[in-house]
């Protein structure tokens, strides 16, 4: 029973080691070695892989089989038993100074598999040869679950019905020097270039990486049938752009390059090279790999390849990437119109150009320094690009013609990208100057130019339109009144053919603005034709004999109060006289504010050449007289005496809080806090609304004397008093005082001084005060500090506490107390504050202690002692 489950341990742990994730990419590789027996053709086939480095035993398949499959029908052939012919790990063998962390690690296990000699019967269709193994590693950025994703290794090698001789040609090798430093979000470039040994060229291209085989079946004996699966890519990457839009690699080169995603990691990149013999396409290899993007920072000039600015001369600069390992710029602009402007130091400087054109920019980053880097860019400057259009266009199923108003000061505009907003297709965009668009339906429209010129600018103009069901008309009124006989001249807009109907009394009658005089009210109708697209609208004329108005009754108000006057009337236009104390004397009901006892208003209203006037009548009672008195500051907590003074017959005071008797003149305040008072008067003279004045009762804050805590000095030493709380000081006795009036004297005591006991009076600017004590004890000793040798913690207020006595003391750096163990169980700065015998209050035991203090006196020398405390239980 033990040996079955230790066989089972055994199977399970190798299992799945045999499948962990690993494998970080590889190639195969072939050369064609010449004419075999018969007519076989031999080959010397070669499989690199890239694992994790120091890959453990049940990673290294060994041996393997190379799968060969008939590269025109897919079917299996043979396996080809192949094992391991070298092993070594890839490393850096120094570490880029430039560039943080250290770079001088191993990056790849390199395990190849050679087959030096096979012979294969020549065949038209040529052979695929393939090899599978599961799994990679986990966590790559851009493929999904990545440790359950497998590899294919395959290449294709030629058939004799290749064109040129394919079938004795011989792939590009490349060469295992992977080691270049990317750095998350940082440009970088990265060369996958290889070399062909019969001279065909080479181009290079991403391409997708393929899956294969499976955490059940992580070493298949025999590789699947092609074609195969490409891995399951997470978004946004894909295999054309595995690191993003930023990253491409040249064609020609097969140099990779770009700004390498900011989320530091691994990501597949596959790359496709194609080789062409006589611009024919013979064959193609694939390399796969796993590039690391690592979280560190590369001391970098890194400029885009070109700047423009098309809408001024200035243009603000700055280096790409992380910026803290550099610690100078050195910018020139390459402007020598610009004078001494035409370098900078700044990080991020902003530079005028002297003129338009094409300037060459350079930056050095960290000059003269070991770790220096350059960049050059083109900062092209041609400002004065106004991208614009207009339509013309009212109704769907009618061209609407689109006018291009741009404008350029410098080059001419060479291109126009229209798209007409039409969503029912998308054919609705056009690349002429002026293009025409017809809509099949209504609607609104989002109209969308983007226009560039010959300098290379380019700016977009959006115009939104509303594509009709009938052609727009726009009346200048819908209703409009007039007095018999005058006459009044409709208005319409629009694009098309009027024309209004009834024909009776109209002037003009197939025109915009025709006349009308009708001598009774009358609906006019407006028809409007628009290349066949018609739409109709109204105009009510009200006609009238007269003008009726009826003015706002009379009334009374308060002297320099305003009220609104009015009328009831069907007139059109306004004339109030007098105006002078009229807000608007030309409306309906503007504001009066008269200033006399009695103001009579006329109104006049008018309906064309008719009109009619009405008289209203407003009269004026001053307010009643109110004065509270003026504002007053007193001392906190105590009283003031209003003294309101009135000419009505009734008064009030509010708030009535805090006052002895609101129902007189002069009450008594007793305010707690500043309190604004309200004295209302009023009267039976017609005035309606009482006449009032304010008082505010300041009240100053509560002064808070302090002398400070009592203190003890020697002999002869200098005390250096504090006083707080107010503006004016007095302090008594005088004894040793170096002045009575200043909140901070100097006290110096000789021998026939035991204690003092101070009395500091604190007033301010209004004379509120308040007294505070300070007791002086004076030692015939020199400064120093006294610690007791025991206390008795036990809550009875008795030597509850163990604390520092100071004599002539300023202050304590540190007063400390150590258990036997030499551990800090209490520590503080402050003069009177001890301990309690309890550490994070838990009450200590009875046992002796050992204090340190250092502290320095009034003359700012510094003194040390140090002793032993018993805590008794």
């Amino acid at each position: 029973m033990k040996r079955l489950l230790i066989a089972i341990i055994t199977f399970f742990l190798f299992s799945s080691t045999s499948h962990a994730a690993h494998i970080k990419g590889g190639f195969f590789t072939y050369q064609y070695l010449g004419p075999g027996s018969g007519t076989n053709l031999r080959y010397h086939i070669t499989l690199t892989v890239y694992m994790i480095c120091n890959p453990s035993p049940g990673q290294l398949s060994n041996p393997i089989n190379f799968s060969i499959f008939n590269a025109g029908t897919n079917q299996f052939i043979q396996d080809v038993s192949v094992s391991i012919t070298n092993q070594y790990n890839l490393s850096k063998l120094y570490d880029d100074p430039c560039i943080t962390d250290n770079q001088a690690v191993c990056y790849y296990t390199i395990v190849v598999y050679d087959l030096p000699s096979i012979e294969l019967p020549s065949i038209p269709q040529g052979y695929t040869i393939a090899y599978q193994r599961c799994c990679r590693i986990a966590g790559i950025n851009n493929v999904v679950n990545s440790g359950t994703v497998g590899n294919t290794f395959t290449i294709t090698i030629p058939g004799t019905a290749a064109p040129l001789n394919a079938f004795s040609n011989s792939s590009p090798q490349f060469l295992i020097n992977d080691t270049a430093v990317i750095c998350a979000g940082h440009y970088f470039q990265y060369s996958f270039q290889a070399s062909d040994p019969d001279g065909d060229s080479l181009s290079y291209q991403f391409c997708d990486a393929y899956t294969g085989g499976s955490i059940p079946d992580a070493a298949p004996v025999t590789a699947a049938n092609p074609p195969y699966s490409f891995i399951p890519y997470q978004a946004p990457f894909t295999g054309t752009q595995p690191m993003g839009a930023g990253v491409t690699i040249n064609p020609v080169t097969g140099l990779i390059s770009g700004i390498a995603p900011d989320i530091s990691g691994e990501y597949v990149i596959c790359v496709c090279v194609s080789e062409y013999r006589n611009g024919i396409l013979i064959a193609t290899t694939r390399k796969e790999l796993h590039i690391h993007a690592g979280d560190c920072l590369p001391i970098a000039a890194t400029l885009d390849p070109q700047y423009l600015t098309c809408n001024g001369f200035n243009w603000t600069f700055s280096n790409g990437g992380d910026q803290s390992l550099i610690s100078s710029y050195n910018w020139f602009f390459g402007d020598p119109g610009s004078g001494p402007n035409d370098s900078s130091n700044l990080q991020s400087p902003t530079h005028v150009f002297s003129d338009t054109g094409a300037f060459v920019v350079t930056l050095i980053v960290n000059r003269g320094q070991e770790c220096t880097d350059t960049g050059k860019t083109i900062m092209k400057v041609y400002p004065g690009f106004f991208p614009g259009f207009t339509v013309a266009g009212s109704c769907f199923t009618n061209p609407f013609q689109f006018t291009d108003t741009t404008r350029t000061n410098y080059g001419i505009v060479n291109s126009w990208s229209w798209n007409f907003g039409d969503a029912s297709t998308l054919a609705d965009t056009a690349h002429i100057w002026n293009p025409v668009w017809t809509y099949p339906a209504s609607g609104p429209k989002d109209i969308t130019l983007i226009v560039t010129n010959s300098k290379g600018c380019i700016d977009t103009a959006l115009v939104t339109i509303n594509v009709l069901d009938k052609p727009q008309i726009i009346l200048a009124f819908n209703d409009s009144l007039i007095c018999k006989p005058d006459a009044v001249t409709l208005n319409a807009e629009g694009s098309g053919v009027f024309n209004w109907t009834p024909l009776t009394s109209i002037i003009n009658p197939n025109t915009a603005t025709p006349t009308v005089n009708p001598t009774v009210s009358t609906w006019y109708i407006v028809n409007l034709n628009d290349n066949g697209c018609l739409n109709k609208d109204s105009v009510h004329v009200r006609v009238v004999n007269g003008v009726n108005i009826l003015a706002r009754a009379d009334t009374t108000i308060c002297l320099t109060d305003a009220v609104q006057l009015d009328a009831i009337t069907n007139g059109l236009q306004f004339q109030w006289t007098p105006a002078t104390t009229l807000n608007d004397p030309t409306i309906r009901n503007p504001i009066a504010t008269p200033l006399a006892a009695s103001t009579t208003y006329q109104v006049k209203a008018t309906i064309g050449t008719c009109f009619a006037t009405d008289n209203v009548t407003i009269n004026t009672v001053p307010y009643p007289l109110a004065n509270a008195g003026p504002d007053k500051t007193i001392c906190y907590n105590t009283s003031v005496q209003l003294n309101g003074v009135q000419n009505g017959n009734s008064f009030s005071w509010s708030p009535a809080s805090y006052l002895d008797n609101p129902n007189i003149l002069n009450p008594v305040s007793s305010p707690p806090r500043t309190t604004t008072y309200i004295f209302s008067v009023f009267d039976n003279k017609g005035c309606p609304k009482p006449g009032r004045d304010t008082v505010v009762i300041t009240v100053n804050p509560k002064i808070r004397a302090f002398a400070g805590h009592d203190t003890t000095v020697v002999v002869g030493q200098p005390l250096h008093f504090n006083g707080t709380g107010g503006v004016n000081y007095l302090w008594s006795p005088s004894t040793g005082l170096s002045s009575t009036t200043i909140f901070n004297p100097i006290g110096i005591y000789g021998p026939e001084t035991d204690s003092v006991r101070y009395k500091l009076v604190v007033s301010d600017l209004i004379g509120c005060a308040d007294s505070a004590y300070i007791t002086v004890r004076v030692f015939k000793t020199n400064p120093s500090v006294f610690v007791p040798t025991a206390f008795t913690p036990n809550n009875d207020g008795l030597n509850d506490v163990i604390r520092p006595i100071t004599v002539g003391i300023q202050k304590i750096n540190y007063f400390s107390i150590y258990n036997r163990w030499g551990q800090l169980v209490f520590t503080t700065t402050e003069i009177g504050k001890g301990w309690d015998g309890r550490i994070h209050g838990t009450a200590q035991p009875s046992s002796v202690f050992v204090w340190m203090v250092s502290a320095v006196d009034y003359l700012g020398k510094s003194i040390f002692e140090k002793g032993t405390v018993t805590l008794i239980r």
